[in-house]
């Protein structure tokens, strides 16, 4: 069984959302990831979703554009990505790791020897926005190679088609895009987002994680009633962008606790319900 699987049976068995942090790679330099990733475990992190840097990141709003870009600065690629996650493999080999960005670097480094860099690496899942799922049997089957899961994003607009397409192909979690826009916009509908996950589950028994607009415990709370997941990503990368870099883990991890305490809070109200 896959970490990422084993994790989810886990959290089931526990009636508890997963709590997914997501940071940018080599924000605020490559030498930060490591204690950020290890600051984000020790605070309530279940599976961790690490931002690959990219020049031109479409679906991300401006705090996620500017991490990318300081990690680019910086000096961060994916080759160098895979190293860190190597080295925390060395220290915990539970913690399921995935990786999200877009196409480009992927194609540099070449399909099918991402692919064995990225299993010999320790990497779980991969996330590639702009790889649609109608034009992704290729990568699917490299992955699966692999023994890595792909990852696909649903949206409040996904039609019946892409539904039942991305629920056949998809394996690890499906990424629900909770609202109409980049990363960090707001407004999230907690009742519309019910509604489609229940649609989305009528297809798939692969868990759904949600992500995009939660920005406060008390949203994370109200999701991870009803999601398998629940993603965390532009507060955390804020939080990061406003401390001195050598507190940014600590930054990190502070934020991500009171996420933490809002998904255990959800998992009272179902035991009580």
């Amino acid at each position: 069984m896959s970490r990422i699987a084993a994790t989810f049976e886990r959290l089931r068995g526990e009636r508890r959302a997963a709590l997914v942090p997501f940071v940018t790679a080599g924000d605020p330099s490559p030498a930060h990831t490591l204690g950020i990733i290890r600051s984000l475990v020790a605070n309530g992190a279940d599976v961790i979703e690490l931002g690959v840097p990219f020049s031109d990141p479409m679906a991300d709003g401006p705090t996620i554009q500017r991490a990318s870009e300081r990690a680019l600065r910086a000096g961060t690629g994916l080759a160098l990505i895979l190293d860190t996650v190597r080295q925390y493999r060395r220290e915990d080999d539970r913690t399921p790791i995935v990786l999200m960005g877009y196409a480009n670097p992927v194609e540099h480094m070449g399909v099918a020897a991402f692919a064995a860099r990225a299993k010999e690496a320790g990497v779980d899942g991969v996330l590639i926005v702009d790889y649609p799922p109608e034009e992704s049997a290729a990568w699917v089957q490299a992955l699966a190679g692999a023994g890595i899961d792909p990852i696909f994003l649903l949206s409040p607009t996904s039609s019946e088609a892409r539904i039942d397409l991305v629920s056949r192909m998809a394996k690890g979690y499906i990424y629900y895009v909770s609202l109409k826009g980049v990363t960090g916009a707001a407004n999230i509908d907690t009742a519309d987002v019910e509604r489609m996950l229940a649609r989305i589950r009528a297809s798939t028994s692969v868990p759904v994680g949600v992500g995009f607009g939660i920005r406060e415990p008390e949203t994370a709370r109200a999701i991870a009633r009803f999601a398998d997941a629940v993603v965390i990503g532009s507060r955390i990368v804020e939080e990061i962008e406003r401390a001195e870099p050598d507190r940014a883990a600590a930054q990190a991890g502070a934020t991500l606790a009171a996420f933490r305490a809002g998904v255990d809070a959800a998992a009272r109200d179902k035991a009580a319900a």
